[in-house]
């Protein structure tokens, strides 16, 4: 990918929830990253409470990033560090939030969309994995296209997730209109994307554990919209510009939804305990609840109208 020059698998850290920690393998990355010399690292990951005190070990020339009320504490306040840091901003979009440092650092903005970069390899791999999408392709006759979408029902945290039967009664409503409904997932979410399978009563594509990230791309890129939960896929229909559904269950929607809020529509029910601090609810998941299927169908159905008035556009 023409933005990423290398890619180092993380060993997870202590009190980073993204991943299990392996601590064994932890003392071998932090040997090769010292090994590589870097001349600065820029910590991109909130608030720096944890990350900061670990990037500290890789032994670059300089650090830079973002710091909070235990800055003081951890060296990051002190002269010449903080040149290079700037206070984690308590409110505001991710995005919004971010550019405060690269301008803070001197770096010119490019705009607040995102880019999830493709080449012809990932939409060729892809292909290979589903023969289908193959009859999607971008050029040929909107009439003639097999149109599809994709429904996404994972997301890393239970508390994240919205019914798998609700998706599954989505997805026989966009069946009944004539979709081709395309199932995606990660390996580990393979027996929850099966269930929404079997809770269907149309036929599906099963595509869960067998795409990569560039093939999920590549994938999302074609597709005539997506319906998923608040997590990865939404940021790739984003940056992709393919108009998307969001179930958004605990999340907090002004930090996290799409800025395009033509394109891409969140339903997120106020519930007094959003954002949610926990990884499996302790409650009845009202979050989740209170969005019922007729509502996502609306939502859908505005944005496959939404979505031919821009291919439309595009032909013109």
């Amino acid at each position: 990918m023409r933005c990423v020059d290398d890619f180092v698998e993380f060993p997870g850290y202590p009190g980073l929830p993204e991943r299990v920690p392996d601590l064994q393998a932890w003392p071998e990355f932090c040997s090769r990253m010292r090994e590589r010399r870097f001349d600065l690292l820029i910590q991109l990951h909130g608030s720096g409470g944890v990350v900061n005190p670990l990037l500290r070990q890789l032994g670059a020339g300089r650090l830079a990033g973002f710091h909070d009320e235990t800055a003081a504490r951890q060296g990051f306040a002190d002269q010449p560090a903080n040149r290079l840091f700037v206070r984690w901003p308590d409110s505001g979009h991710e995005i919004v939030r971010l550019l405060q440092l690269t301008r803070h650092l001197g770096m010119a903005d490019r705009g607040t969309e995102l880019e999830f970069p493709l080449d012809d390899t990932d939409r060729q791999r892809i292909a290979q994995i589903w023969p289908g999408f193959a009859d999607a392709d971008a050029h040929a006759d909107a009439d003639a296209r097999r149109r599809y979408v994709c429904v996404h029902p994972g997301s890393q945290l239970p508390s994240r997730r919205w019914p798998a039967e609700r998706f599954a009664a989505v997805a026989d409503g966009l069946a009944e209109l004539g979709f081709t409904v395309v199932l995606t997932g990660t390996t580990a979410e393979k027996p929850l994307v099966e269930s929404v399978a079997r809770s269907m009563r149309s036929p599906s594509v099963d595509l869960a554990g067998r795409t990569s990230l560039w093939t999920l791309g590549a994938l999302v890129e074609r597709a005539t919209f997506v319906v998923s939960n608040d997590t990865g896929i939404s940021h790739i229909a984003a940056a992709l510009r393919t108009p998307s559904v969001v179930v958004s269950c605990g999340a907090d929607t002004s930090r996290w939804a799409p800025l395009d809020t033509v394109r891409h529509r969140v339903l997120a029910a106020p519930i007094a305990c959003r954002p949610c601090a926990f990884a499996v609810c302790p409650y009845e998941h009202e979050c989740a609840t209170a969005v019922d299927v007729r509502e996502v169908l609306a939502a859908v159905t505005d944005d496959a109208a939404l979505e031919r008035t821009i291919e439309e556009e595009t032909l013109r």
